[in-house]
């Protein structure tokens, strides 16, 4: 079953449940899933799982701005949602490598590609980017390539 099938499928669940938080939540996902699809103006009747779960990634950046703003503005009360939303949302997400496990990567990359100063941080991102697609955050990428040049 594809994930948006099973976000379709999880809506009724959240209804059944009255749920009102997680059917919020999932009805502004499956929202901006088929805005996608629509945009994509092909004759598919559902997204493919990469697809999804970049759409999923760009709701989940969206609600921690959200919340940072909200926070700033001193409205916890909407940050409080939003953080509600954003729990829901990273649960279809895939868990995230940690930044020990990407600093493992990085050395192995930057030994390989024989990179010593920083003016190659650029090619050496794009090469672990391009292994870690979807399974590491690119914040925490630069993070690591930029400590292991200091």
């Amino acid at each position: 079953m594809s994930l948006y099938v099973d976000i379709k499928n999880q809506i009724k669940d959240a209804m059944r449940a009255k749920d009102a938080i997680r059917l919020n939540a999932l009805r502004n996902l499956s929202a901006a899933l088929q805005a996608e699809l629509v945009n994509k103006g092909t004759a598919d009747t559902e997204l493919k799982d990469e697809d999804s779960l970049a759409i999923i990634r760009r709701l989940v950046k969206q609600r921690k701005d959200s919340i940072e703003q909200f926070t700033k503005g001193g409205r916890p009360e909407l940050a409080q949602d939003e953080q509600s939303e954003l729990s829901i949302l990273e649960t279809y997400l895939p868990k995230m490598m940690s930044r020990e496990d990407i600093k493992k990567i990085a050395e192995q990359k930057k030994t390989q590609m024989g990179t010593v100063d920083k003016s190659k941080t650029g090619m050496l991102m794009a090469a672990i980017m391009k292994e870690l697609k979807g399974k590491a955050d690119g914040a925490d990428v630069k993070a690591v390539v930029e400590s292991l040049f200091l």
